[in-house]
Parts: C-alpha cells; sequence; structure tokens
C-alpha cells in the first residue's frame, strides 16, 4: 500500500510539474483517498482498492498532458517524453509482405 502511494505521488510530480495548482489538487486527492480508507480490513476490498489506486496511476502516466492557455484563442500542449510515440506513416495503398 505505502509503495503504490509513493508511486502515485511520483507520478503527480511528474505529470503535473510547473501546475502548483493541479499538484497541490492531486495532493490533497491521494491523501484523501488513502485516509478514507485508512482502516479498510476486508482483503477483498484493499485488493479492489489497490488495482483501483494502480489503474489510477497508469492513466495519469499514459493520458493526462500538459496544456498552458496563451492567449483567448491558442493553447499549447506540453507533452512528456512517455507520451510520445513514433508516428506510421500513411501509405495510400499498403505494400503486401
Amino acid at each position: 500500500v505505502l509503495k503504490l502511494f509513493k508511486l502515485l505521488h511520483r507520478t503527480r510530480q511528474e505529470v503535473f510539474k510547473n501546475d502548483t495548482k493541479a499538484l497541490e489538487a492531486a495532493r490533497q486527492k491521494i491523501n484523501e483517498e488513502f485516509r478514507n480508507n485508512r482502516d479498510e480490513t476486508s482483503e477483498e476490498k484493499i485488493n479492489e482498492l489497490l488495482k483501483i489506486a494502480s489503474d489510477v496511476e497508469v492513466i495519469l502516466r499514459t493520458s493526462v498532458i500538459q496544456a498552458i492557455h496563451t492567449d483567448s484563442d491558442r493553447i499549447i500542449l506540453i507533452p512528456r517524453k512517455d507520451l510520445l510515440q513514433d508516428n506510421t506513416p500513411y501509405l495510400d495503398k499498403p505494400t503486401k509482405k
């Protein structure tokens, strides 16, 4: 449980780097969820909560992209290196292998 708690906080720091509002909101939410379930004793329920926390960490790490409003009609996206993927060029007529 502690390992997953720390992993969520490390992921939060990486995903929301330089965004103090998002960092604080994510910190409060992570701490609140763990605090609310601190007294849980059912092994089945604990495993379910750990699965949810693990899924949240994966979604944060793989799906969240920071954006900055520069003007009223412009947004700059700041993708992390682990989100960037190689792009396969489009071919009108695919070649047969």
